[in-house]
């Protein structure tokens, strides 16, 4: 059996500067644990079949829901967002989010469109747009 060594969350935010780019940090039970850096608005969209976690790790995250109030989450709180809840992720200034959902979610959602990305391993850091 191989012993899995501790992940530096500073270390690996540092790896990538993309926003809205996940990367794969860690995969238990159909789970996947994906950082990402948010700056910006990202898409008003909705997960059909998965509920979201962000957990915020760096700044300040502001989550838009279509049918709402908007919520600031702060570093070190957490928000779910239930399945089938549209909702927007935006933050003023960089901030960086751990996401906990099934390894089947898809970071656009319903809309899909230019914004979608595939979640990469951490261990990749090449630009999304240089990867072949």
């Amino acid at each position: 059996m191989t012993v899995p060594e501790p992940l530096n969350l500073a270390a690996a935010f540092a790896g990538f500067t993309e926003t809205y780019a996940p990367r794969v940090a860690a995969e238990l039970n159909g789970q996947m644990v994906k950082l990402a850096r948010i700056q910006g608005r990202f898409v008003m969209h909705a997960h059909e079949g998965e509920d979201e976690l962000f957990l915020v790790q760096r700044g300040e995250l502001l989550m838009h829901f279509e049918d709402g109030p908007t919520r600031t989450v702060r570093e070190g709180e957490l928000l779910v967002v239930p399945r089938g809840v549209r909702h927007c992720p935006d933050a003023a200034e960089e901030c960086w989010v751990l996401l906990f959902e099934p390894a089947t979610t898809v970071n656009t959602g319903d809309v899909g469109g230019e914004r979608t990305r595939d979640a990469v391993p951490l261990t990749d850091t090449a630009p999304l747009d240089e990867r072949a």
